[in-house]
């Protein structure tokens, strides 16, 4: 069988595949660490930057079965870093805000992240670094616009 040749969208898929063999090993190092667990990390800051949300408001942001968040934010609320409150506007559901421990724990997750992501980039110069950030939104806003769910940005 021919080899074809490897378009630049080939390339893409591969190194996203690849991309994608990090996070397992991230999760171990984290687990290993003590750190917040990746689906927590992801749901308080989307709390963070939006407010108090309901399941059902989480679920239709994440794209996610109501079922799959009502475990999640039970395992953030037996945590310490999520409490249920009554709907500030006053309506009938019960809404989930981050509390001072899970800020705290957000924050140093983040702060982790961060320093991670230097060490990936000490070698780069500060444009490849702004040129790759604009992108990476770039690609992330464009898969929200097909998928029909947009995510909050600071």
């Amino acid at each position: 069988m021919a080899a074809r040749k490897r378009k630049p969208i080939d390339r893409i898929e591969y190194e996203h595949m690849v991309l994608g063999r990090h996070l397992p090993r991230s999760e171990r190092e984290r687990r290993r660490s003590g750190r917040m667990e990746r689906s927590a990390y992801i749901l308080l800051s989307r709390i963070r930057l939006q407010g108090p949300m309901s399941i059902g408001e989480l679920a239709d942001a994440f794209g996610l079965d109501a079922s799959t968040l009502n475990r999640q934010t039970a395992a953030a609320v037996r945590a310490g870093l999520l409490e249920r409150i009554p709907d500030p506007d006053g309506g009938m559901a019960r809404k989930f805000r981050i509390t001072d421990r899970g800020a705290k724990d957000l924050d140093e997750t983040r702060d982790e992240q961060i320093r991670g992501l230097e060490r990936v980039f000490e070698t780069w110069s500060a444009e490849d670094v702004e040129r790759f950030a604009g992108y990476l939104k770039r690609f992330n806003t464009d898969i929200e616009r097909l998928d029909g769910r947009t995510w909050p940005r600071p």
